[in-house]
């Protein structure tokens, strides 16, 4: 019955060959072929309709068009769902006029997605985790609503309410059909992403040298990087082989430290404790490669395409990554909860912090985590996971406020705080996430019950404990500062 409503789910037929002979559900083939396909468009692409060889419209029409065959061939009629919902909101965004489409936008975008979501969890298929078409949608969703906010911002509000950020992003007049299609539905991103900013796209297909992001990463525009284009042949290969050693990592480990054994009730009541926190940290390891696997490539088409140009590092070298979606070592490395998932899905955290953290007038962290549950989809595991993260994100933040200070005195005694507090985000993360992964209310609960809710108890100790000072007061102190700034200088040279 699954096979079927797999089947059922997926789009072109052409491969089941090939998905037989490696035994992998076929819409995952179709996914992995489309993608490698447009890598070899993506490269075409640059070399042949590149800004300089071809005009605007040219580009616009070949990205959008290719990308939704990807999307008919992997997800079949299913694939409509992406114009329908993209055409939708064009049609808000014209009809509700730019000071209200923005919440009109976030509104239905979420709530088609949602439908979407909950008819693939509830009719079709529960704990399909093969590739399906609602993947695609929660990406166009970001687009959407990133696009209305920032036409807002360019459209219905004055200079001086906006952030010097937001005035970057900011939509200075209404895209045409074709321009917003385009963006939503190209090839390069139509299947994995990642999220990027209108301008940035429409600086990409019209070819303009000038990146305006370069002047918030440097501070100044640099010569070479308005003049220049450079290869991004090297970052591409790189890019491969991380996705390679990752796919490779994943398909030889990930069987052996299967998450669901850690709701075993043998391994439960005959593991010790310490070895439960070790098998807890392995599973959870051997589940992230496959994101790094399609993030890294989907990171790598756009870069072929000549998408993702961010400027030079201070060695000259360019860099590639403007709409980079993760940093492994930082991940691996991180030593706070906040430093993971900066490094983590980085542009749906930007998401998340434009449409939501930084316009919400209150509770602004647990607003953005209920957001992201909303935007992941239907399954109970998800708001269990995003619930959790709200009290561990504000344990986090209490220990880093109040502790961390004490540790800065030597090199030796911030080592040491360094080591403590990787090990204890990383069990916290995978804590947190095993919801995420098990999908279900029963085992999910079955899971932190055998850890005696210890992280949940011990992180609301903590935040209530320590407290933290609220955020707008912790902004009002950083400008007194600045401000402050000059005249400490001024006295400190006196001296």
């Amino acid at each position: 019955m699954a096979t079927e409503t797999i089947s059922a789910c997926t789009g072109s037929s052409l491969l089941q060959p090939i998905s037989e002979i490696i035994n992998l559900p076929l819409d995952q083939v179709n996914f992995v072929v489309c993608q490698l396909c447009a890598l070899l468009m993506a490269c075409c692409f640059r070399l042949y309709l590149h800004p300089s060889k071809t005009s605007p419209l040219v580009r616009h029409v070949v990205a959008t068009l290719l990308g939704i065959y990807f999307a008919l061939f992997c997800f079949g009629w299913y694939a409509l769902h992406f114009l329908m919902q993209s055409g939708i909101a064009y049609g808000i965004m014209i009809l509700a006029g730019v000071q209200h489409m923005h919440r009109y936008c976030l509104v239905f975008t979420l709530a088609y997605l949602g439908f979407c979501q909950i008819t693939r969890v509830y009719v079709f298929d529960y704990g399909m985790y093969s590739a399906d078409f609602t993947g695609p949608m929660m990406v166009i969703t970001q687009k959407i609503t990133s696009m209305a906010f920032e036409i807002h911002d360019g459209m219905a509000r004055k200079e001086e309410q906006i952030t010097p950020s937001q005035k970057l992003l900011a939509i200075r007049r209404m895209p045409s059909l074709l321009e917003y299609f385009s963006y939503n539905c190209n090839f390069m991103g139509i299947l994995a992403g990642p999220t990027c900013s209108y301008n940035d796209y429409i600086a990409f297909i019209e070819g303009k040298p000038c990146r305006h992001r370069d002047q918030v990463s440097h501070g100044t525009l640099q010569g070479k990087t308005s003049l220049n284009d450079p290869s991004p042949s090297k970052e591409v290969v790189r890019k491969l082989a991380t996705c390679l050693i990752s796919l490779l990592v994943f398909l030889s480990v990930c069987k052996v430290f299967p998450v669901e054994r850690n709701i075993d009730d043998d391994f439960i009541a005959t593991t010790p404790f310490y070895a439960q926190v070790v098998y807890l940290y392995l599973s959870m390891l051997t589940t992230r490669p496959k994101y790094y696997f399609v993030w890294t490539l989907a990171d790598a088409i756009n870069n072929a395409a000549g998408f993702g140009f961010n400027g030079y590092d201070s060695d000259g070298s360019p860099r590639w990554d403007l709409i980079s979606n993760l940093r492994i070592m930082n991940i691996e490395l991180a030593t706070s909860f906040k430093v993971f998932l900066d490094n983590w899905n980085i542009q749906t955290a930007h998401w998340l912090k434009r449409v939501c953290y930084e316009r919400c007038p209150y509770n602004p962290t647990a607003a953005t985590f209920i957001l992201s549950a909303m935007w992941h989809g239907a399954y109970p595991g998800y708001y269990l996971t995003f619930l959790t993260g709200i009290v561990v994100t504000l344990a986090a933040r209490a220990v880093r406020h109040n502790v961390r200070p004490y540790f800065l005195g030597s090199s030796a005694h911030k080592l040491v705080y360094d080591i403590i507090t990787w090990a204890s985000t990383q069990i916290a993360i995978c804590y947190t996430v095993v919801p995420f992964v098990l999908l279900s209310v029963g085992p999910s609960l079955k899971f932190y019950r055998s850890w005696y809710f210890s992280v949940h108890i011990g992180c609301m100790l903590l935040a209530i404990a320590l407290p933290v000072k609220p955020r707008h007061l912790r902004l009002r102190e950083q400008q007194l500062g600045l401000q402050q700034g000059p005249t400490h200088s001024q006295k400190h040279k006196a001296t």
